[in-house]
């Protein structure tokens, strides 16, 4: 099979132990290939006429029958009918992405657009505008998993007095968002004292997330156990009860309009079905979590993709979801991802340097 020109590299989660034992013939793969982006252009069936007319290489009648034949025994495409023309198989666009898919680079002018629309607004702003705009540049769904707060690199911390006591505690991460908790001290405490405390845990603060701010403290606590200094056991008190997780991903989706573009989702009953798996979206996020995790380390750069079945929701069998991790990777357990769903009819040549792109577009964002 030929090298194909480098670019953004996609991975399929978890298909090489369905897909590495497949090798495909020269003419096998040209007609595959011819196959699947007719397939994408004409939203249905491609007859051998139309192939004939597709293939680089001037192929008979009769070889295209034959491969055609071929690839319909190897389970890679199919027919509904006698007369019908063929579609791809599932397993057979995960060997056209693993290993036949050629993807260029996004042009300098797409680029820009993007670049401008995305630095007219504020980093707390940044998820939802990214959302928007792969949904607009892709005609898919896109998405963006905001980072938890407590995996939010922090740059300050202020404390401010409601009663005796109360605090309000407000964090300001390196991002811009704002993090605010109200802690229930149990004993009161002084104005004068609140500003010491404040002071110690400010020390601290920066460059911390609440995770690692959390194991710094408690590191300190224990080299220090039996430490009589009021202030610094107020500051652990407080710090403590400040850094507890309080929140969940936040998977957000800008707009579903994209989506009703796309002709796999004309039946009502069918888009019905997707918006309503998205909304009990905890499968989503679990599914976007593994790929994460196993993809941390020197591959994290790389666009993974689930097809199908492997998405483990009905109303999703004929989806795929693309995700690509973005910004950096402070906690292990962290999930900043974004990327998008839509149908496996999808110009993968397309959308994969869009939400490539896109990913170092955000990240570039955040660290500014």
């Amino acid at each position: 099979m030929p090298d194909l020109p480098s670019g953004p590299k996609a991975k399929i989660h978890g298909s090489a132990s369905q897909t590495s034992q497949m090798e495909l013939s020269e003419r096998q793969a040209r007609v595959l290939r011819a196959l699947i982006a007719a397939y994408v252009g004409q939203a249905g069936p491609v007859s051998s006429k139309t192939l004939a007319q597709l293939m680089p290489v001037p192929l008979s009648s009769a070889s295209i029958r034959n491969t055609l034949s071929e690839l319909h025994e190897a389970g890679l495409i199919h027919k509904s009918h006698a007369s019908a023309g063929r579609v791809p198989t599932e397993l057979g666009l995960r060997i056209f992405i693993d290993d036949l898919l050629e993807v260029g680079s996004l042009g300098p002018h797409q680029q820009r657009l993007m670049d401008r629309s995305l630095s007219a607004v504020d980093a707390a702003e940044t998820p939802r505008q990214a959302s928007h705009l792969l949904s607009e540049y892709t005609r898919q769904l896109g998405f963006v998993v905001a980072p938890r707060a407590e995996h939010l690199r922090l740059k300050a911390l202020h404390l401010v007095a409601i009663s005796s006591e109360r605090v309000l505690v407000v964090l300001v991460a390196e991002s811009g968002r704002i993090i605010d908790r109200i802690i229930e001290l149990g004993t009161p405490i002084s104005q004068r004292d609140l500003e010491q405390v404040g002071q110690r845990l400010s020390e601290r603060v920066f460059g911390r997330t609440l995770v690692g701010l959390r194991r710094c403290l408690e590191v300190e606590r224990e080299a220090l156990r039996g430490e009589a200094d009021e202030i610094l056991q107020r500051a652990w008190q407080l710090g403590f009860e400040a850094c507890k997780a309080q929140s969940e991903d936040d998977l957000v989706i800008a707009t579903r309009l994209a989506l009703l573009d796309q002709t796999e989702f004309a039946d009502p009953s069918r888009i019905r079905g997707l918006f309503t798996a998205l909304e009990t979206n905890q499968r989503l996020l679990d599914l976007l979590r593994q790929i994460v995790q196993a993809d941390s380390g020197e591959n994290r750069v790389g666009l993974s993709m689930s097809l199908g079945t492997q998405l483990g929701e009905p109303a999703l069998r004929d989806c795929v979801l693309m995700a690509v991790p973005y910004g950096p990777l402070t906690e292990p357990d962290a999930l900043p991802v974004l990327g998008v769903i839509g149908p496996q009819r999808m110009d993968y040549g397309r959308v994969i340097p869009l939400v490539h792109y896109l990913g170092e577009l955000v990240t570039r964002k955040l660290q500014a």
